[in-house]
């Protein structure tokens, strides 16, 4: 019986291990092609490895995306600013206040998650144009935030509504009012949820191509999404620069992914202890 189970157990690990390789590989492929040469990849039989590669595809990357790497980055803080902003307030309200229509609310919010994007980008396109802020950061934080926000308020309403009562109303026998709960005893308590949030508003923001193309006109302030897509169709030959700008707008997201990892664990399952 044993043996059956370390049997079972090293077929497991082994079906695991090789799902995860077939996952990752196209993820190594692009490293790995942002190291060959520019006819690197025209090889038969390719190069499986970047041996004698050349850095020629990230000097490339950068001086022709350094712009749009660092509009990204204003765009996504920005939208992650936002998000928490607005979503942090209307949580604590909807996690403590009996409020008529509350249940229609959130199932607005599950709603606004199912509206195709090219529908919301078209109104948008049209706002934006009405108030002058066409090809801004401002509109495509706002526009970002139309996803960000519906999503972030779901997630921290949800944890919340576990956190127990006693510890608001300890503090208001203390002459805390809502406010002052919130800023002191229920943000502490939240701080998974919150990074949660923060860090999908911040890749929602991050890999949006939608609102981005539609919303810019002039490419004044075009993120790294639009910045690869022009730079694929001006360097369809190029593949090392084209893998090299990947890795390197994969590089942000990469890093928060694995920083806040266990904080997003515990944020997404905080709030299916109670309801």
């Amino acid at each position: 019986m044993a043996v059956h189970r370390r049997v079972r157990t090293a077929f497991t690990t082994v079906a695991a291990l090789a799902i995860v390789g077939v996952l990752l590989f196209p993820l190594y492929w692009m490293v790995n092609a942002s190291f060959q040469p520019a006819t690197g990849l025209l090889q038969t039989p390719p190069r499986w490895f970047p041996v004698g590669g050349t850095l020629d595809g990230y000097r490339q990357a950068l001086q022709s995306q350094g712009l749009p790497l660092l509009n990204s980055i204003v765009i996504a803080a920005g939208t992650v600013a936002l998000t928490l902003a607005l979503s942090v307030p209307a949580s604590y309200a909807l996690s403590r206040f009996r409020m008529r229509g509350a249940g229609a609310l959130l199932f607005a919010l599950l709603l606004v998650q199912m509206v195709p994007g090219i529908v919301m980008a078209n109104a948008l396109y049209a706002v934006m144009n009405q108030t002058g802020l066409l090809s801004t950061h401002l509109a495509l934080i706002l526009a970002d935030s139309t996803v960000a926000v519906p999503f972030a308020v779901l997630i921290l309403r949800a944890f919340m509504v576990t956190i127990p009562t006693e510890l608001s109303e300890a503090a208001m026998v203390d002459g805390a009012g809502h406010a002052r709960v919130l800023w002191s005893v229920v943000l502490p308590v939240s701080r998974n949820a919150m990074i949660t949030a923060a860090l999908f508003a911040f890749l929602f923001a991050w890999a949006d191509f939608l609102f981005a193309v539609t919303l810019n006109t002039d490419d004044s302030v075009m993120p790294v999404t639009v910045g690869i897509y022009r730079f694929i169709g001006a360097h369809t030959a190029d593949w090392n620069g084209v893998m090299a700008t990947g890795v390197i707008a994969s590089i942000p997201a990469a890093i928060l992914l694995v920083v806040a990892q266990r904080y997003v664990a515990a944020g997404v399952t905080g709030g299916a202890l109670k309801d």
